[in-house]
C-alpha cells in the first residue's frame, strides 16, 4: 500500500490546471482517491492511468495527489476505504465495479468514476449511459454481452468441450448477472454447466473439491474476489488440468489459457480522461458512461502445451497476443 501525502512544492500551485486550483484551499493539491482490487494485478493498469494523467497536465505529487488503497476482494475493506476517502475530502474517487455501490452509499457529493463497470444501468449505479446523473460515471466493460463469444472461443481450442465449470462470487450482484448470461449462452451452444459458488477466498478450495473432474474447462467470472485470488484459482485449475478463460490477458501471466474482453489498458487510459474532466469542473452526471471499442483475444501457448492442447493456426492468427 502506498499513501501519497499532500505536499506543496514551489511552483506547484502554478502548475495546477486553473479550474481545479481555484477550488482548492491554499497549499492543497487536487486529490484522487484510488481504490483498486489488488496492487500486483492492477500495477500495469495503474501505470497507464498515471501516465495518461501526466500527459493531461496532472503530475503525481506536483499537480495532483493520489491516495492508493487496495480492497483485496474484502467487502469490509471497501467500506473502510469509502469512509476514509470521505474523511480526507478527496476531489474524485476512482474505483472498480464491485466497490462503486459502497462508495455511492458513502457520499453523494464526491464524484465517483468506475472503471471495469459491469452493467452500470442494471445495477442502479447510473440512470442511463448517455446521462448518468448524480455523482457517478465511468467506463463499462460490457461483460455480459461477451459470455457467448468466450464460450465459442473455448470450444474452438477444446474440441472435447461438453461441460463448463463457472466460478463466480454469488455474493455480488454483477457476477450473478454474468453467470446467468454464461448459463444461457452455454445452453444455446448445447453445453452443460457446473456452477462453483464462492463468497469468500475460503470457499475456493471446497468449490474445486466438489468438482471432481466433472468439467472440461473453467470460465472465471469477472469480480474483485477472483482478481485477489487469481493464483489460488489457477493452482486448483492447473492441478485439475482445466483449460481456463478469463476476461483480461493479465490473468494469463498466472497460467490462464486464454482471455477475451475489453482492452484494459485502453479503458484505464480513457479513465484518466474522465478524471481530468471532473478535476477541471465537469459534473460526473453530465459525462456519458463510455463503452469499450477495443477487444483483445490472448492465448497462452505455454499453458496450452502443459494441458496437451494443440491450438489451430487459424486461431493463433486471430489472436491479438500469443504468450509463449
Amino acid at each position: 500500500m502506498r499513501r501519497r501525502e499532500f505536499i506543496t512544492l514551489l511552483g506547484g500551485a502554478a502548475a495546477c490546471p486553473l479550474a481545479a486550483r481555484a477550488q482548492q484551499p491554499a497549499g492543497r493539491l487536487p486529490t484522487i482517491g484510488f481504490l483498486g482490487g489488488d496492487a500486483s494485478v492492477w500495477r500495469s493498469w495503474t501505470a497507464i492511468f498515471v501516465a495518461r494523467l501526466r500527459e493531461l497536465g496532472w503530475i503525481e505529487d506536483r499537480t495532483v495527489a493520489i491516495e492508493y488503497r487496495w480492497s483485496e476482494g474484502r467487502p469490509e475493506r471497501i467500506a473502510e476505504v469509502a469512509a476514509e476517502f470521505v474523511r480526507l475530502k478527496v476531489d474524485v474517487i476512482l474505483t472498480n465495479n464491485l466497490s462503486t455501490p459502497t462508495m455511492k452509499q458513502a457520499t453523494s457529493v464526491i464524484p465517483i468514476v468506475f472503471v471495469l463497470g459491469n452493467d452500470p444501468v442494471g445495477t442502479g449505479l447510473v440512470t442511463s449511459l448517455a446521462r448518468p446523473g448524480g455523482n457517478v460515471t465511468g467506463l463499462s466493460v460490457q461483460t455480459t454481452d461477451l459470455a457467448g463469444k468466450r464460450l465459442e472461443l473455448l470450444r474452438d481450442v477444446v474440441p472435447q468441450l461438453r461441460r463448463v465449470a463457472i466460478i463466480a462470487n454469488v455474493g455480488n450482484p454483477s457476477p450473478v448477472r454474468e453467470t446467468r448470461e454464461v448459463q444461457a449462452a452455454a445452453g444455446a451452444l448445447g453445453l452443460e454447466v457446473v456452477l462453483l459458488e464462492i463468497r469468500h477466498a475460503e470457499d475456493i478450495a471446497p468449490a474445486f473439491a466438489t468438482l471432481k473432474a466433472q468439467a472440461d474447462a473453467l470460465y472465471v467470472v469477472q469480480d474483485a474476489l477472483a482478481v485477489a485470488n487469481t493464483m489460488r484459482i489457477m493452482t486448483f485449475a492447473l492441478t485439475a488440468r482445466l483449460p481456463t478463460i478469463f476476461y483480461s490477458r493479465d490473468f494469463l501471466l498466472a497460467g490462464g489459457l486464454m482471455s477475451y474482453g475489453a482492452s484494459y489498458p485502453a479503458l484505464f487510459r480513457r479513465t484518466a480522461d474522465v478524471v481530468d474532466k471532473i478535476l477541471r469542473g465537469t459534473k460526473p452526471g453530465d459525462i456519458p458512461v463510455e463503452q469499450p471499442t477495443k477487444f483483445d483475444l490472448a492465448i497462452n501457448l505455454t499453458t496450452a502445451k502443459a494441458l496437451g492442447l494443440t491450438i489451430p493456426e487459424s486461431f493463433l492468427l486471430r489472436a491479438d497476443e500469443v504468450i509463449e
